[in-house]
């Protein structure tokens, strides 16, 4: 048995020690911070500890004659071979006869019997589906109790770094200004109160930043909000100078992090408490349930205010979105032409030309950070839509086939996200095929006029149809919603032609930004996405109603060498021609180099027909 083997196995010893102090008898361990971040700092990674599975989805559940981890399709190999000889039974999520969660607890939990689970980091919807789930079995919950704290003599600590201002003219709108929003909001609510969860809504009506997150510039924090007083629960050691004036001028009452439940159990309230359920952990979640109770108020679960207001930028933001989308498409087209000229004629890996494109992004003026780890992934690899190379663990980039890189980052001024699929050699008709209905897809889906008060899933199909026009089809959505110098997944928007019941189809309206993102992923051969980011602009009103439509915020060359005119219609080569005119007429000015130069006029040379 290996070393990290009897490590594993110890710490679950130790952890069964303390959770028969603690009278629990099964504990829960998810990936999440206490905010269900998309990405979680080394503090949190408390299943990773207990199991040696580092993957970034997974559930570790242990009892004392059992531990099970569930994870889903993408991680059972990873996993299998992570957690070989620890005793830890891997669980493979909706596979035939393998329970979910709640089953397996169902099934295996006694009457009075205790669940435990650090209700920091379980969100309220899947506690309040345990408690359904387990009602039956009259089990007990305890879910203030962290137990890594007892067992991780070695925890990495909290992530606390400076926070910073961002000033009011680079975000348009003043906290004053954008507080009397969300007070508007408070009031057509019916409520005195409000709790914010969520960092970067947090974050965004404040117009302060942090670095508490991989990827996303935010601080860990709460706010509670009231009809004249506006508190703010950070990490005292993040408040610069510059953040405690600009509080202290803005009248931001600061509290400790820690100190939100203390708070909540000592206020006093004439009103009801409005909250996110979607959006507040179940720990706080049952804090406010408590709390009105003892105030005889209600609680109104509404989505966020601040959700709404941010996603619709306003005219400095997004003035700032297109000049930041230019410099980053142009830094883009300098690497596309790196890995066109150096592809099989100098040692390239997926690891090292990732590493390339992030040190091109970060000479730009501005540059904050990536706003995610840069995917590049070659040939088959590219199938795997979370593929993640790795120094240790990447293929070497040959003249054969396609690199596709998703990247992206933050800057003072805008958050950017990116894909090309890029040919560095000899690639097949059908692959061709594949790589040109793409292309067609996204450029349908840009090219979109649709009346005011359609949902991504009115205009999806666009983005589809020359795929399923050949019987194929991509396992994600086709777009999302980004953030203002913040994070590069937001909502409500998102473009997809499956909502789950219950789930929330938000308008598209002006000002929103949104991804365009179609792609084809063949197993064990290629992998192809486009990805574009659109503005949603008001077009023409008439008596039909308001028109609204897209315009492009990237402008990089698509590689024509993937292109087969043949699978196009006249009108998809026109969108192709007239939007690479474009690439050419904004991206030319920003390039230095005339080398380069002159192969984005090549490469951005219109088509025919043959």
């Amino acid at each position: 048995m290996s070393k990290e083997n009897l490590i594993i196995q110890e710490r679950l010893k130790n952890l069964r020690k303390a959770m028969k102090e603690s009278g629990i008898d099964y504990y829960i361990m998810p990936t999440s911070d206490f905010h269900n971040s998309e990405y979680s700092a080394d503090f949190f990674k408390v299943r990773e500890y207990f199991c040696g599975f580092d993957g970034s989805n997974g559930t570790l559940i242990v009892s004392d004659d059992e531990a099970g981890m569930w994870t889903d399709g993408r991680y059972f190999i990873q996993a299998g071979n992570q957690m070989e000889g620890t005793g830890v039974k891997l669980y493979r999520m909706l596979e035939e006869g393998v329970p979910s969660i709640e089953e397996y607890l169902q099934m295996n939990m006694k009457k009075g019997q205790t669940l435990g689970f650090d209700g920091r980091v379980i969100s309220t919807s899947v506690g309040e589906r345990l408690e359904r789930k387990l009602s039956d079995n009259e089990v007990s919950f305890k879910i203030d109790k962290d137990l890594a704290d007892d067992v991780w003599t070695d925890r990495p600590a909290l992530p606390c770094h400076d926070m910073y201002v961002l000033p009011d003219e680079l975000c348009g709108l003043s906290f004053d200004e954008k507080l009397l929003q969300v007070r508007n909001k408070m009031k057509e609510y019916g409520s005195s109160m409000h709790l914010l969860s969520k960092l970067d809504d947090i974050c965004w009506l404040t117009n302060l930043r942090g670095d508490d997150v991989e990827c996303n510039p935010v601080a860990l924090c709460y706010a509670v909000i009231t009809m004249d007083s506006f508190t703010l629960f950070v990490q005292e050691k993040e408040v610069t100078d510059k953040v405690k004036s600009y509080c202290e001028e803005r009248k931001i009452t600061l509290r400790d992090y820690s100190e939100l439940f203390s708070y909540i159990s000592g206020m006093k309230l004439d009103g009801n408490i409005l909250f996110d359920k979607r959006n507040t952990n179940f720990l706080t979640y049952k804090s406010l349930v408590k709390k009105a109770k003892e105030e005889g108020v209600s609680l109104v679960d509404k989505k966020d205010p601040t959700e709404a207001l941010k996603a619709c930028k306003n005219e400095t933001e997004l003035k700032n979105i297109r000049e930041v989308y230019l410099r980053d498409s142009a830094k883009l087209t300098e690497f596309i032409y790196w890995v066109k000229k150096n592809a099989g004629k100098i040692p390239m890996t997926e690891y090292s030309a990732a590493m390339k494109l992030d040190s091109m992004r970060a000479e730009l003026d501005g540059f904050i950070e990536l706003s995610f780890p840069t995917i590049s992934a070659y040939n088959a690899n590219a199938a795997m839509a979370h593929y993640e190379a790795t120094e240790d663990n990447c293929a070497e980039v040959k003249a054969e086939g396609m690199l596709l890189v998703d990247s992206g980052g933050t800057y003072m001024g805008g958050t950017t996200d990116v894909t090309r699929t890029m040919v560095v050699g000899e690639i097949s008709d059908e692959i061709k095929r594949h790589y040109t209905a793409t292309v067609c897809g996204m450029l349908r889906l840009a090219k979109a006029r649709f009346l005011e008060g359609c949902t991504g899933k009115n205009v999806d199909i666009l983005a589809r149809s020359a795929l399923w026009d050949m019987g194929i089809d991509y396992k994600h959505g086709t777009g999302h919603g980004i953030g203002y110098i913040l994070n590069v997944h937001e909502g409500p928007q998102n473009i997809r032609w499956r909502f789950s019941q219950g789930q929330y189809e938000a308008p598209l309206l002006p000002g929103m930004i949104v991804s365009d993102e179609p792609g084809v992923y063949i197993e064990g051969s290629h992998g192809i996405r486009i990805e574009n980011i659109l503005e949603v602009v008001r077009g023409e009103a008439n008596g039909y109603g308001q028109f609204l439509h897209f315009e492009h915020l990237t402008y990089a060359p698509i590689d024509l060498e993937g292109i087969d005119p043949a699978y196009m219609n006249s009108d998809d080569i026109k969108a192709l021609n007239a939007y690479h005119a474009e690439v050419y007429k904004r991206v030319a000015p920003l390039i230095q180099d005339e080398d380069i130069k002159r192969w984005l006029k090549e490469a951005t040379r219109a088509i025919t027909i043959f």
